[in-house]
């Protein structure tokens, strides 16, 4: 009786699973779907049928340029995520294993400052990019996306270097380790899945950021979060074409998560059972 309803209730949990799955990813579905419409087939209302035709993505290579907000996509996207590692893993070890009574509170006001609302900040950010000649720039919005995503890469690896035994590092500074050594050869080996998947998070995060992207840049350092906001005209959504924008925007960053899931789950859970 036990076991039967023990069954039932792995179904009914597998059945749930599926259909949010297919509820988070159905967006995904119909807009590579409508991609493969054309603009006339796109706006006649819901079908889940496409004609088979590539003329949204033809002309979207022919109208714009693909390859460069792609390359600006790939830049940003890794080296912010890079230079926020750089600067988070040294803080997240600091606070991890040398903490101080302020410690919670300075993670905790680095937490709070993703709670405000970006446009709030705008103004000012625009003005500082507008006097550095910062604006329209690989490097201004690489600085500006290492920023915003600089409290979450901090909180997950100080979550992991927690999970790291103190003892190991006490063990390597009775053995004369140094503070950079305890740092590149103790800690980062033990703590590589959890930062690979912060960097993973990372890239994605930056990939997906539009805000900052279509305030701050214009046409050379616009990546491609800017390239399927420019489907959007003052005579309309081109529904196919956007469509087909956005699958070529989504499908990089797409595969990359796809490939890597198993590693970015392992690092998630890294260090849940002890």
């Amino acid at each position: 009786m036990a076991r039967a309803v023990s069954t039932r209730r792995t179904v009914a949990f597998t059945i749930a699973a599926w259909i949010v799955a297919l509820i988070i990813f159905f967006p995904i579905l119909y807009t590579i779907i409508t991609s493969f419409k054309s603009e006339t087939e796109a706006i006649q209302g819901f079908s889940l049928i496409p004609s088979g035709t590539v003329e949204s993505y033809v002309d979207v290579q022919t109208q714009k340029d693909y390859f460069k907000p792609f390359m600006n996509s790939v830049i940003l996207s890794v080296g912010s995520t890079l230079l926020a590692l750089l600067i988070s893993v040294p803080a997240a070890w600091s606070m991890a294993f040398s903490p101080t009574n302020k410690t919670k509170d300075v993670l905790m006001w680095m937490l709070s400052t993703k709670m405000m609302p970006a446009v709030a900040v705008l103004v000012p950010i625009y003005l500082i990019f507008r006097d550095f000649g910062l604006l329209d720039s690989r490097i201004g919005l690489t600085f500006m996306l290492t920023m915003i995503n600089l409290p979450i890469v901090v909180w997950m690896l100080y979550s992991f270097f927690k999970e790291v035994p103190g003892e190991i590092l006490e063990a390597g500074r009775m053995d004369g380790a140094k503070p950079r050594q305890e740092l590149w050869m103790l800690l980062m080996p033990l703590a590589l899945p959890g930062i690979a998947s912060t960097g993973l998070l990372s890239v994605i995060l930056c990939w997906n950021e539009a805000f900052w992207s279509l305030n701050l840049t214009a046409s050379q350092a616009a990546p491609l979060t800017a390239f399927i906001a420019s489907f959007s005209s003052p005579e309309g959504l081109f529904w196919a074409k956007l469509s087909a924008a956005s699958t070529m925007a989504i499908a990089p960053i797409l595969i990359i998560g796809w490939l890597s899931q198993r590693q970015l789950v392992r690092g998630l859970t890294f260090g849940a059972v002890k």
